[in-house]
């Protein structure tokens, strides 16, 4: 997808009703195919990651509306669950929002080959969502008569979800729980759609259905293993070329199974005082709609065996990977995908035949596997705080959702043992620094989702980073996207940043600087006034953050009381003198000296 515009009509966390924001602009069209992410810079609270947070919440919303399966006690009642969704009510409450989508082959209805001659590579849908205040958001597909002889631009229910990104991605360096919130949400409806599932023995498709996906610990480093078991060396070179680590050699998946829970009470109401006590019926299995992807990883293991414990009467089983060629082959033949679903310009419509690599479509099915073992880790929370977050527009997550000791989880990583480039010894992956972390996850959600129409939602990516993978993330990312892309996935992609590096490897037209007015505290969005690809990171500090000092705050100081020393009438010579020998070379530092030279 690409973003195209984003207005506000109700007020958003510090951005006020009518706040509105241009992406790709009707005079860069042409671009859409081309990956270039936007750099949202600014100073704090001035509104860039508010950004973030609006688009992760109306793609919540958009999303729960068009869900085959939503929770019970989710939805509104007026009478039982006044507090519940509607999708008539949101936040933010009213908004704006339009993009291109790329077309799937079904809903090109005309003649394909003339389509073809004319949108050669212009093959997107231009997509509006509008919701008003208080009323149910409508969703028009604008140039439909483009490709379709239909009589209305609106989407029907069945087809919305087509026009939706495929995966809707977040990461946060820092605690934005903001963010992470709708994320939360929707990882609790996927529990809750296994869960219902399982008690009525439904059949599971070993994929949750929502698509908001959440980068946090547990998440993390199961993206890091399916890039580095199903992804071919290449892909994986800016992890060697950055950070030095060069493969996995080994690591521990342990799943609790076995482990069994109990029906909620207004379930066992309906069954009979035997059944009710009979733990068979009245309990069910947690793993067992997933014990064909638990087969398969068995099947992968290197070693494996069970454990019991008596206090949970459950087993614990092992899994050992000792990782080489074999290893990865096993998982690409276990979870290996025979096609990709994605399309996007320039698709395979049928009228040509090349193949094209799998390997990220498999990493990711890996990946989906893991998603849903690590979501029954849920399992412990119970009901009223689940209320409380599906409800919440501003819960903090961490304070709110317990996360289950190591030895209660469901399913947990353990033994990340690393190949390091210039360490001989066993290298853990826990003993990384958090910047070695930060790269590795930010950069691994990236590569795991690089053939997909997705949307990336990244805050602060390089908190963590020194200086070099600063002025490196851009070149990174692009390394990775762009890699063996012979379909021109298009992708959109947000960063939230303070980094003046990052700026400085995009366009202009891809800055969206962000400035909060101190009288009305209105805050608005322009590009800059000056080219920013290649531009210095003091020019870049002084226009896009209002940052004129080069130098520490601390450092300032110094100088402003030697500048007061001799306006009291200090001699100059000594506190020039003073100021080289306790100051380091800036420019602050040459006009301080060369002002008292002329005053001299």
């Amino acid at each position: 997808m690409k973003l195209l515009r984003l207005k506000l009509n109700t007020p958003f966390r510090n951005l006020q009703p009518g706040f509105e924001v241009h992406f790709l602009r009707e005079w860069d069209y042409d671009k859409a195919p081309e990956f270039n992410p936007y750099c949202l810079v600014g100073r704090n609270g001035s509104g860039k990651s508010n950004i973030l947070e609006a688009l992760a919440a109306i793609f919540y919303h958009i999303e729960c509306i068009y869900l085959k399966y939503r929770p019970d006690g989710f939805e509104y009642d007026e009478d039982e669950n006044p507090n519940g969704f509607r999708a008539d009510k949101s936040f933010p409450d009213a908004f704006e929002l339009e993009y291109f989508f790329p077309l799937k082959g079904e809903y090109i209805k005309k003649d394909s080959e003339d389509l073809l001659i004319k949108f050669r590579n212009k093959l997107n849908a231009h997509i509006i969502i509008t919701k008003e205040k208080g009323k149910e958001p409508q969703i028009h597909w604008k140039n439909r008569s483009d490709f379709q002889d239909k009589p209305t631009t609106k989407l029907s229910r069945l087809e919305v979800k087509d026009f939706l990104p495929k995966f809707v991605l977040g990461f946060s360096s820092g605690h934005n729980e903001i963010l992470s919130l709708p994320f939360f949400k929707m990882r609790f409806i996927h529990f809750d759609e296994y869960k219902d599932i399982l008690i009525k023995d439904d059949h599971y498709g070993q994929a949750p259905e929502g698509r908001l996906i959440y980068l946090d610990n547990q998440f993390s480093q199961a993206i890091v293993l399916c890039n580095f078991l199903m992804q071919p060396p290449h892909i994986l070179k800016p992890f060697e070329d950055e950070i030095g680590i060069s493969a996995i050699k080994q690591f521990r998946i342990i799943i609790r199974t076995h482990h069994r829970m109990q029906l909620h009470e207004d379930l066992l109401q309906s069954f009979s005082d035997k059944d009710r006590q009979d733990k068979n019926k009245s309990e069910v299995e947690l793993t067992s709609k997933l014990k064909s992807s638990i087969e398969k990883l068995k099947k992968c293991s290197t070693t494996k065996f069970y454990e019991y414990d008596d206090e949970t009467d459950s087993y614990n089983l092992y899994l050992d990977y000792w990782i080489n060629d074999a290893t990865r082959e096993a998982f690409r033949l276990h979870f290996g995908s025979a096609f990709s679903t994605s399309f996007a310009p320039g698709f395979d419509t049928g009228f040509g035949d090349e193949p094209f690599d799998t390997s990220a479509c498999s990493a990711l099915d890996l990946f989906q596997t893991f998603q849903m073992l690590l979501t029954l880790n849920l399992y412990t929370v119970r009901g009223s705080t689940k209320k409380e977050l599906y409800e919440s527009e501003s819960l903090y997550v961490d304070e709110t959702v317990p996360t289950p000791p190591s030895d209660e989880r469901i399913m947990r990583f353990k033994d990340f043992v690393i190949k390091k480039k210039g360490v001989k010894d066993v290298m853990y992956g826990k003993s990384l620094s958090d910047g070695e972390h930060q790269f590795l996850h930010a950069i691994g959600l990236c590569l795991l989702f690089k053939d997909e129409p997705a949307l990336f939602l990244l805050d602060e990516p390089e908190t963590h980073f020194n200086p070099d993978w600063r002025a490196r993330l851009i070149s990174s990312l692009r390394e990775c996207l762009e890699s063996d892309d012979s379909r021109s996935v298009m992708r959109e992609m947000l960063i939230a940043s303070h980094s003046p590096f990052i700026v400085s490897d995009c366009h202009e037209e891809n800055v969206l600087v962000f400035k909060k007015d101190e009288k009305t505290s209105d805050i608005s969005c322009t590009r800059p006034d000056f080219k920013t690809f290649g531009a210095s990171v003091n020019q870049i500090t002084i226009k896009a953050f209002e940052k004129i000092e080069t130098i520490g705050g601390y450092a300032q100081n110094k100088l402003d009381e030697l500048e007061k020393r001799f306006a009291q009438g200090e001699d100059a010579e000594s506190l020039i003198k003073e100021a080289n020998r306790t100051l380091g070379d800036s420019v602050e530092k040459v006009i301080f000296i060369n002002k008292l030279l002329d005053k001299k």
